[in-house]
């Protein structure tokens, strides 16, 4: 054990099981330990540096804010904060933005509106949340209440009341959910990727939409994981053809900064006023600096190769020697292998690839803008790792 991981057991809270891997620079999509040792980053911070490690135009763009103002309250407007805020109406037709600086903030916020919506509309009885079972919100009480897995809620006893649990792309049970309840809103990820990167199918994202709508509550769609690019679509809502009333995101917006962000669409626009909500960090004029480089760059045309890299790793792995099934979309991708997903991301490790797992699956998030040869050449240390 080196001296820094001694040092990291001493004095940090021992909340995760490191790999014996020291991070110590990189550039794009291939990072260097402490060693020297090459790896092929195929988890960009979980969804986060989705244009890679010290990406350029990235860098560009928080640096030069970090000469201007690198923090001011709410009580004062920003400019890269606005931007941002435009830029993302513009990109999806949502009306309003509130920034804070995480998936369970921004999920935390979609919350409130719901609630605020179902009681300034019908009462403050209607306060319940529908989320999925198998769904991951965050690790806040109320984001952990919020959460379709019990094995997450057995320490932290008594979360947050209110929230109720039906299975993924069953419709029936969702509207036999929320005809039992007094139902403020429903909140899903249309790829679970916590869960296991599984995709919801289009019919019930569908019928969720169109529920919500005929019993006016709000139609939520966390996409903290799966927005800003990552399944090939700008926001993965927009694969379904279907309009949420609110979104969630963060993660891969602020390219490596914290920064979340809940989109508003015109039923909840108007819902938060003023001082019904607040955030002291939230539009970070770095981060947000940072946020509009990203958002920037998620043209139409990077998306289509976001998508032409997503086909080639799907191809490459479906049906190949010890791989079972490949799931998800874009590039958030799940691995069910034959051999336990902790033994393969071992291999990988060996071999200079840097992979996750999702629940029994090996999950990949590469960055976005991953070069085809560094991907191809990945994806082949992954296949042997698999056989």
């Amino acid at each position: 054990m080196s001296e820094w991981q001694t040092r990291d057991k001493a004095y940090i809270a021992g909340t995760y099981n490191r790999f014996p891997v020291e991070i110590a620079h990189g550039e794009g999509s291939v990072v260097y330990d402490t060693e020297g040792k090459r790896y092929i980053d195929m988890g960009s911070g979980i969804g986060v540096t989705c244009f890679g490690i010290s990406d350029p135009i990235w860098v560009k763009a928080v640096t030069d804010q970090l000469t201007r103002v690198q923090h001011m309250s709410n009580l004062y407007y920003t400019e890269p904060c606005i931007r941002l805020a435009e830029l993302l109406c513009q990109r999806t037709g949502f009306k309003k933005v509130f920034f804070s600086n995480s998936g369970a903030e921004s999920n935390e916020c979609a919350i409130k509106v719901a609630r605020k919506y179902a009681a300034e509309k019908k009462g403050s009885e209607y306060n319940t949340i529908v989320t999925l079972r198998n769904s991951f919100h965050g690790r806040t009480l109320t984001t952990l209440a919020a959460t379709g897995q019990d094995h997450f809620h057995k320490l932290f006893q008594p979360l947050t009341p209110g929230f109720v649990h039906t299975p993924a792309n069953d419709i029936e049970a969702l509207r036999t959910t929320v005809r039992e309840n007094k139902v403020a809103g429903i909140l899903i990820e249309c790829v679970q990727g916590e869960g296991g990167v599984n995709s919801l199918n289009e019919d019930f994202v569908k019928a969720v939409a169109a529920i919500a709508a005929e019993e006016d509550i709000l139609f939520m769609v966390d996409e903290v994981q799966t927005g800003n690019g990552r399944t090939g679509e700008l926001y993965a809502y927009m694969h379904y053809g279907v309009t949420p009333d609110v979104v969630s995101t963060a993660k891969g917006i602020g390219g490596g900064l914290p920064l979340g962000a809940t989109l508003l669409g015109e039923k909840a626009e108007n819902v938060l006023g003023f001082g019904d909500h607040g955030s002291t960090f939230g539009g970070n004029p770095v981060s947000c600096a940072g946020a509009v480089s990203i958002i920037e760059r998620l043209t139409p045309e990077f998306l289509d190769e976001v998508k032409a890299k997503s086909d080639y790793v799907f191809k490459a792995l479906k049906d190949a020697e010890g791989i079972e099934s490949v799931s998800g979309k874009g590039l958030m991708i799940g691995i069910k292998t034959v051999k336990p997903a902790a033994e393969v991301l071992k291999t990988c490790m060996a071999n200079g690839v840097l992979c996750l797992t999702a629940k029994d699956k090996v999950r990949l998030l590469p960055a976005l803008n991953i070069p085809m040869d560094v991907l191809a050449e990945a994806v082949e240390i992954i296949k042997n790792a698999c056989e």
